[in-house]
C-alpha cells in the first residue's frame, strides 16, 4: 500500500475514474454534482491516490477553508473496501493539513461512514442533512499542526 500526491494530469484522470465508479456508477450522485472548480491541480487543493499491489484503488483531497482543512472526495473501489485503505486516506490528508500548520480538519461523512470516523478521532458537530441524496454529518477533529 503506498500514498502519491497527485502531481500529474494522469493521475488526477485516475482519481475522477475512482470518484465517477463509486460516488456517481454506485451511489447514484449526479455525474454534474461530483466534479467542480477545484479538480484540477492549480493549488487550491491537494490530491491523493492509494495504491494497493501497485494499483490505484482510493482518493481523497483537502482543500484549506477559514482555517480547517476540508476533507473531501474520500472513497475507495468496493473490493478494496477491507484492507484498512480508508484510514490510510484520512491520514495522508491530515498530514498535509498538518505540514500547512492547519490544526483542525472537517469532512461531510455520510452517515454509514459516523462510526469509521469516530475510530479516527472525529466528532459530529450538525444534524445528518442530505448531500446528493446522501444522509450526511460535519465532523469535526482537532490536533496539534506540531504532531
Amino acid at each position: 500500500m503506498k500514498i502519491k500526491k497527485i502531481t500529474k494530469e494522469n493521475d488526477l484522470k485516475t482519481a475522477f475514474e475512482i470518484r465517477k465508479e463509486v460516488f456517481v456508477e454506485e451511489q447514484g450522485v449526479p455525474l454534474e454534482g461530483e466534479f467542480d472548480e477545484f479538480d484540477t491541480l492549480n493549488g487550491q487543493c491537494e490530491h491523493i491516490l492509494v495504491y494497493y499491489n501497485e494499483h490505484p484503488v482510493g482518493t481523497g483531497r483537502i482543500r484549506i477553508l477559514d482555517g480547517f482543512g476540508k476533507l473531501e472526495r474520500i472513497c475507495i473501489l468496493g473490493p478494496f473496501r477491507k484492507f484498512g485503505l480508508g484510514k490510510i486516506i484520512i491520514n495522508a490528508l491530515e498530514a498535509i493539513a498538518k505540514e500547512k500548520g492547519v490544526s483542525q480538519v472537517k469532512l461531510h461523512g455520510q452517515t454509514q461512514a459516523e462510526g469509521f470516523y469516530k475510530k479516527l478521532g472525529y466528532r459530529s458537530s450538525s444534524n445528518i442533512f442530505m448531500e446528493d441524496g446522501i444522509p450526511h454529518l460535519l465532523m469535526l477533529k482537532e490536533f496539534s499542526a506540531k504532531s
